[in-house]
């Protein structure tokens, strides 16, 4: 099942990519983009069906923790480490909300080690976090779920760096040219502006935009702080129609 635009509806074609609002592909700075990015220019195609639709999810096909990290892994006890939830509303260029959107996310757990076989580093594992989660937006474009917040963790792209503690995510909107993953950061991190892979991005408004916010008004009593972290995707143009 698939969201498919109509010639005479809402879902028209999404406006163009500005490629000069995105960090450039090699920054030999952040190492690994040395071998990730194309040498050659892009090359520009006009929008077909493939990338004006997307999959449509359902509720059902969701399992009733998947968007409690602390709870969908836990064994025999709760994972370790300061509880969080994190909130948001995914909205596309124009403000418009982006319904019954897919977010995914994984993460490291409070001693910055992710549970996958190629973590070598030495931080704890914990056997209660799974460290990762998914949900989807409702008719507001609000997604909300539970975790513990991230650990920093060393990297070697160069002699002690280490990456802020961040949330990796994915969204999966109405149409595949919004597709997004990005990572979030948390407000008062020290370790975000001495970020290679940050410092590739090329305006500041746009570091400030993945960097979620402390929303204490959201917070729950004696349980949990919250963080806001509100994501934007790429809009439709508007249909137009005789008056």
């Amino acid at each position: 099942m698939s969201h498919t635009p109509s010639p005479t509806g809402p879902l028209g074609p999404f406006v163009q990519r500005d490629s000069e609002a995105h960090p450039p592909a090699l920054t030999p700075g952040y190492k690994t983009s040395i071998l990730r990015s194309p040498r050659n220019a892009l090359i520009a195609n006009l929008p077909t069906l493939s990338e004006m639709t997307a999959p449509v999810f359902m509720p059902h096909e969701l399992g009733a923790k998947d968007n409690d990290l602390l709870t969908n892994f836990a064994k025999d006890g709760l994972p370790i480490g300061e509880r969080i939830v994190v909130h948001g509303f995914v909205r596309d260029q124009f403000g418009q909300p982006v319904r019954n959107a897919l977010v995914e996310v994984w993460q490291a757990n409070a001693s910055g080690r992710y549970r996958h076989k190629k973590d070598q580093y030495i931080g704890a594992m914990d056997p209660n976090f799974g460290g990762c989660g998914r949900m989807l937006t409702d008719d507001n474009g609000h997604y909300v779920y539970r975790t513990v917040k991230p650990g920093p963790y060393p990297w070697r792209n160069r002699i002690n760096e280490w990456r802020p503690a961040h949330i990796h995510c994915s969204i999966s909107g109405d149409g595949w040219a919004q597709r997004l993953i990005t990572q979030l950061y948390f407000e008062g991190d020290p370790l975000i502006p001495e970020c290679p892979i940050i410092k590739t991005i090329p305006d500041e408004a746009q570091i400030r935009s993945l960097i979620a916010l402390l929303d204490k008004d959201h917070a729950r009593p004696m349980d949990s702080l919250t963080y806001r972290f509100d994501i934007t995707l790429r809009g439709r143009n508007a249909t137009w129609f005789e008056n």
